[in-house]
C-alpha cells in the first residue's frame, strides 16, 4: 500500500476517534441557523468530490497506457490533479457536515501541507518524462482549482466521463465515506451538550 494512503487512512482515524471520544469539542450540534445549509452543502461536496474521485481513477487507469501517456483529457481538462481536487471537496464536504467551523480551517491547512509538495513533486516527474506535453498542458490547465469559465464551457460528460465499472471499484470507500458521515452526524446530534 502507498505511504499516502497509509497516512490519509491514520488521519482519518485519528479524526475520527477524536470526534468519537470528544463529541462537544469537535462536532457541530443541531442548534447553528446556518446548520441545514451546512450539511446540505457539505453532502453536495461530498457527493461530487466521490464522482470526481471516480471519474479521475477510471479514465486514467483506461488512458494512460499504464503510465506511458500523459492524460489530458476527461478530469484531467479540468484541472492537472482532480483526484486531490476530489479528495479536497470530500474535505470539506465532510467539514460542513459534521464539524465546528474551526475545523474547516484546519483542514484547509492540513491539505496545503499534504498535498502541495506532493503536487509540486509529481508534476516534476511528469514534466521530465513528457517534456513538450507537459508544458502545453501544463500552461493551459490549472492545477487543482478549475475557474469557473472551464467548468461552464464544456458539457459534464466531457470533464465526468463514468462507467459503471469504475464504481465497482470505488464502491467500498464510497459507502464508506458516507456511512462514516451520517453515523458521526448522528452521534453529534444524540450526545447532550
Amino acid at each position: 500500500m502507498k505511504r499516502r494512503i497509509r497516512i490519509n487512512g491514520i488521519i482519518i482515524i485519528l479524526a475520527s476517534a477524536a470526534a468519537t471520544l470528544f463529541p462537544r469539542a469537535f462536532l457541530r450540534g443541531a442548534g447553528a441557523k446556518w446548520e441545514f445549509a451546512a450539511v446540505a452543502l457539505g453532502f453536495c461536496l461530498l457527493a461530487c468530490g466521490q464522482l470526481l474521485r471516480v471519474s479521475a481513477r477510471g479514465y486514467k487507469a483506461e488512458h494512460s497506457g499504464h503510465g506511458e501517456r500523459l492524460v489530458t483529457g476527461g478530469p484531467y481538462a479540468l484541472v492537472r490533479n482532480p483526484m486531490y481536487l476530489g479528495i479536497f471537496l470530500i474535505g470539506c464536504g465532510i467539514n460542513l457536515v459534521l464539524f465546528k467551523l474551526w475545523l474547516l480551517c484546519a483542514f484547509l491547512a492540513v491539505f496545503a501541507l499534504r498535498y502541495l509538495k506532493l503536487i509540486i513533486r509529481e508534476e516534476k516527474k511528469l514534466a521530465a518524462a513528457f517534456p513538450g506535453q507537459w508544458q502545453a498542458y501544463g500552461k493551459d490547465t490549472p492545477r487543482i482549482f478549475p475557474s469557473p469559465a472551464r467548468i461552464f464551457s464544456a458539457g459534464k460528460r466531457d470533464y465526468f466521463p463514468l462507467r459503471r465499472s469504475w464504481f465497482k471499484k470505488e464502491i467500498g470507500s464510497i459507502l464508506g465515506v458516507f456511512a462514516g458521515a451520517i453515523l458521526l452526524k448522528a452521534w453529534a446530534l444524540i450526545v447532550p451538550k
